[in-house]
């Protein structure tokens, strides 16, 4: 078996995220909640004898890949298919609560490489980049079907690609034409659409394209903020909790939940009296973001944009609390989770 992906920060994921010493138990509870090929699993399993860990994936094939892998680690792994948003907001009350939840936001080196579904604007693969494709819309479906202004919308807000509207219109004139059902036909329409100039920089011109559609195909920026509360209530009162991103909106969401739980009060400016307790919920082990190393990103270049952050839960948030400590999901993103009924 063949091992694609390198996982990012990992050296910084053993050290922030360790469950060795205070208030840690004898035979600490981890949940991976992006399994992946398991390689942060991996490691903690072989660096904490003790460890358990439950990873979770909504992938069945790369699963079964992490399956094999981990498999030498015995009972001390255990596995879970489905979206990580689905299985926090249905966490049972009397199952055992985790001393340690990672949350790694990135896109696995196998969907590029072996998924078969698009993710990759250089292999002439069928343009789906759903991780779960047995529901919802594929990627082809969205660039056939949006008009295009909500798809240059997708390009600019999720992808950051200043020539959105001009790949959009070259798209829309293209199926006019034909459907766009491979990820090479897409490249080559945007590669086409935009600027000489634009075509042979350092990163491929429909980089910021693919990324874009990927997440609105996968709701990735609508499942975070629902997750992020629900898995810091499953946590155990000591545990830490980390997030690795990498795009910027991930990034500000995680940002300001962890500093809403740090905050000494919550209550909402127009509350004459504190109510809330005027305690933090949350230690931030991470004031400033955690970066990969000039090492690291030349070893592995997709760490470049990656970047941890990491909190110790200290308390529950009450149900009277939670609104002031979440961070809701844009109408955007509402929006377009209902386009792509993810």
């Amino acid at each position: 078996m063949e091992i694609l992906h390198t996982p990012v920060l990992l050296q910084e994921c053993l050290q922030y995220l360790s469950p060795v010493g205070e208030p840690f138990e004898e035979h600490p509870f981890m949940i991976d909640s992006t399994l992946g090929e398991g390689g942060h699993s991996y490691a903690f399993l072989e660096s904490f004898p003790q460890l358990r860990i439950l990873g979770l994936d909504a992938d069945a094939a790369i699963q079964a890949k992490a399956r094999q892998r981990l498999s030498v680690f015995g009972n001390r792994m255990d596995f879970h298919l489905g979206w990580f948003n689905d299985f926090y907001s249905n966490y049972p009350e009397n199952r055992e609560k985790p001393d340690i939840i990672l949350f790694d936001l990135g896109i696995s080196i196998f969907h590029y490489e072996e998924s078969g579904r698009g993710f990759s604007f250089r292999k002439d693969e069928v343009l789906d980049m759903r991780l779960n494709n047995q529901a919802g819309m594929s990627a082809a479906d969205l660039v056939n079907t949006l008009d295009a202004e909500a798809l240059a919308d997708v390009l600019y807000v999720y992808g950051e690609e200043r020539y959105s509207r001009r790949i959009a219109r070259a798209i829309v004139d293209a199926r006019h034409h034909a459907r766009i059902d491979s990820a090479t036909a897409l490249a080559d329409i945007v590669y086409r659409a935009v600027p000489a100039g634009y075509r042979h920089g350092a990163v491929h011109p429909a980089t910021k394209t693919f990324q874009a559609l990927r997440i609105a195909v996968n709701g990735e920026l609508l499942r975070l903020p629902q997750v992020l509360p629900d898995a810091f209530k499953v946590l155990k009162c000591g545990g830490k909790m980390g997030v690795i991103t990498f795009h910027s909106l991930e990034d500000r969401i995680v940002k300001t939940y962890f500093r809403n739980l740090g905050k000494q009060c919550v209550c909402p400016p127009e509350m004459p009296m504190c109510k809330c307790g005027g305690q933090p919920h949350g230690e931030i082990l991470t004031r400033k973001p955690i970066l990969p190393s000039k090492e690291e990103v030349e070893k592995n270049s997709p760490s470049r944009s990656a970047k941890l952050r990491v909190i110790r839960k200290l308390r529950d948030v009450s149900p009277e609390n939670a609104e002031f400590v979440a961070v809701k999901s844009s109408e955007w993103d509402l929006k377009v989770h209902s386009t792509c009924n993810v």
